[in-house]
C-alpha cells in the first residue's frame, strides 16, 4: 500500500478468537494428516476440538463486537446481495465475518461437534464396531477439510477482491482497510 492509499486500521479479531482459530486448524491437521483413527491422542484432540468450539458458542455471546453472532449472523436477504455485489466487482466491506464467511464458520463448527460426538460414540459399548458409525465420523471428516479447504481458498480470494489481508488479520487481529476498497 503506497502513501497515496491511506489505509485504516480496524481491530476486528480479539485474541481469544485468534487462538481458537488456530489452535483448531491445528488440531484438525493433526487428527486428519497425522494420527492414526483410535489413537488416545486422536481422542484427547478430538474432545479438545469440542470444547474449543463449546468455548467459541460461549465466546460469541459474551465475547467481543465481532466475535459476536449478533455482529455475523447470516440472513438469506443478506447471502443474496453480498453475492450479487460479488459477482458485480463491487464486494461489500464487513469488519467481521462476511455473509458467506459466517455460513461457513457455523457450518465448520457444527462439523467439528458433529465428528466429536460421532467419535465419543465409538468408544461406547452401545456403539462399538458400528460400521455405519465409523463411516458417518470418516464422511464428517472429509467433509470438514474439503470445506476447510474452500475456506482457506476463499479468504485468499476475498483478500484479493477486497484489497484486505483476511489472513494477516487472523494473525494480528487487524483489518487494514485500503482506501481503494472504501471508495467502491
Amino acid at each position: 500500500m503506497s502513501h497515496s492509499d491511506p489505509a485504516r486500521a480496524i481491530r476486528v479479531w480479539d485474541p481469544f478468537v485468534r487462538v481458537f482459530h488456530w489452535t483448531l486448524v491445528s488440531c484438525v491437521f493433526m487428527n486428519f494428516f497425522v494420527l492414526d483413527d483410535g489413537e488416545t491422542l486422536h481422542e484427547w484432540i478430538g474432545y479438545t476440538t469440542s470444547a474449543l468450539v463449546g468455548a467459541r458458542i460461549v465466546w460469541g455471546f459474551v465475547g467481543s463486537r465481532h466475535a459476536r453472532f449478533a455482529d455475523f449472523i447470516p440472513t438469506v436477504a443478506g447471502i443474496r446481495q453480498h453475492v450479487r455485489r460479488l459477482v458485480w466487482g463491487k464486494p461489500d466491506f464487513h469488519a467481521g465475518h462476511n455473509p458467506l464467511g459466517a455460513v461457513m464458520m457455523l457450518v465448520l463448527m457444527a462439523l467439528v461437534l458433529g465428528l466429536g460426538i460421532t467419535g465419543f460414540m465409538q468408544t461406547l459399548d452401545a456403539f462399538w464396531g458400528e460400521e455405519w458409525l465409523q463411516e458417518l465420523h470418516a464422511t464428517l471428516a472429509s467433509t470438514l477439510i474439503g470445506l476447510a479447504g474452500l475456506h482457506a481458498a476463499a479468504a485468499v480470494f476475498m483478500s484479493h477482491r477486497e484489497r484486505t489481508n483476511l489472513i494477516g488479520a487472523m494473525l494480528t487481529g487487524v483489518k487494514v482497510r485500503s482506501e481503494a476498497n472504501r471508495r467502491r
